[in-house]
């Protein structure tokens, strides 16, 4: 074998090794499941104790001013902006703050929209399910393509469906039964809360699984 194919051989070994050490490194700031959840799911219902908040006490001041298309569309900032700081934290990598936001805000919105022409656009109860599945597969979606992921989108779609039903479905039992801003502020932090710890954990397995197959 020539000095040269040696050399060669050489720096490419080498530049495996980096990657190799740079793929460990990031796996290792990544963080823990239980912490993820912890803090997406904490910090998820306290944003969506805020957005709640203003349902609560400035629905009907909100469609007036802002029509109910409008009214929506704030939410949905509220949402990406207060939750993307949040879940941002979890994120290391080329999708760490602050180029989370564009990742998160295209998932997010696309998530709203789903849920908004359901709850429009549909008429039974039932249709409450589908919309809550339309717009978790569309997160998931947007996510396992950001991540490189998209064998995974399946079990995206599944985690984030079950997180987001019963976040969504128990809270409005919650609302339902104590009534008032009171049940509307429950409801947000139930939502919130098993929503946020649902996105947290698509976070932590799709940087997890993205490190493993590099």
């Amino acid at each position: 074998m020539s000095r040269q194919c040696i050399l060669k051989a050489t720096k490419r070994h080498k530049k495996y090794e980096m990657v190799y050490a740079s793929c460990m490194v990031m796996n290792t700031n990544i963080p823990s499941l239980g912490r993820s959840l912890l803090i997406g799911g904490l910090g998820f219902a306290v944003v969506s104790l805020c957005v709640f908040a203003t349902v609560a006490f400035g629905e009907r001041w909100m469609y007036r001013n802002l029509t109910v298309v409008g009214a929506y569309l704030a939410w949905t900032v509220l949402f990406i902006v207060l939750g993307g700081a949040v879940l941002g934290s979890l994120v290391v990598g080329r999708w760490r703050l602050p180029r989370f936001y564009l990742l998160y805000g295209l998932a997010f919105f696309g998530y709203a929209v789903a849920w908004v022409i359901a709850y429009f656009a549909l008429e039974h109860p039932i249709d409450e399910w589908f919309g809550s599945l339309a717009a978790s597969v569309l997160m998931a979606l947007v996510f396992a393509m950001g991540f490189g992921v998209m064998r995974s989108v399946f079990k995206f779609s599944a985690l984030l469906f079950i997180a987001n039903s019963i976040g969504y479905f128990i809270g409005a039992l919650l609302n339902f039964r104590v009534g008032g801003s009171t049940g509307m502020l429950l409801w947000g932090v139930v939502y919130g809360f098993c929503l946020g710890a649902g996105i947290a954990a698509v976070l932590h397995f799709a940087q997890r699984w993205t490190t493993e197959s590099s």
